[in-house]
């Protein structure tokens, strides 16, 4: 098992949208579940959306109504879907997966992908 690989960051002005993209390691129905982390400047390392095998999604409050978590199971890529970007939102983007196997829980991050919104 390695590292996701993400993709789609760049910049962006207040308002607009951007979608991120994930690329799992094997089958991405294999993990438990999947997730979009980041770290903004001077911020917390915190969940951002997470989406597991059987489908089941969590947002963090501060996406709600403006972020999609989606995958694309035959292409084993996760995807997120940023609209109404605001300058808060600016920080490194991570995916996450994260496989249980009996009391062994494995998780593997990817590089991060950087997301600028400016004012």
């Amino acid at each position: 098992q390695v590292q996701p690989v993400e993709s789609g960051g760049g910049s962006v002005q207040a308002g607009g949208s951007l979608r991120l993209s994930c690329v799992a390691s094997g089958s991405i129905l294999s993990y438990d579940s999947t997730a979009w982390y980041r770290q903004g400047p001077g911020k917390e390392f915190e969940l951002v959306a997470r989406l597991t095998s059987g489908g089941t999604t969590t947002y963090a409050d501060s996406v709600k109504d403006r972020f999609i978590i989606s995958r694309d199971n035959a292409k084993n890529t996760l995807y997120l879907e940023m609209n109404s970007l605001e300058p808060q939102d600016t920080a490194v983007y991570y995916c996450i997966t994260r496989r249980v196997d009996g009391e062994r829980t494995t998780e593997r991050r990817g590089q991060g992908t950087p997301v600028t919104v400016s004012a």
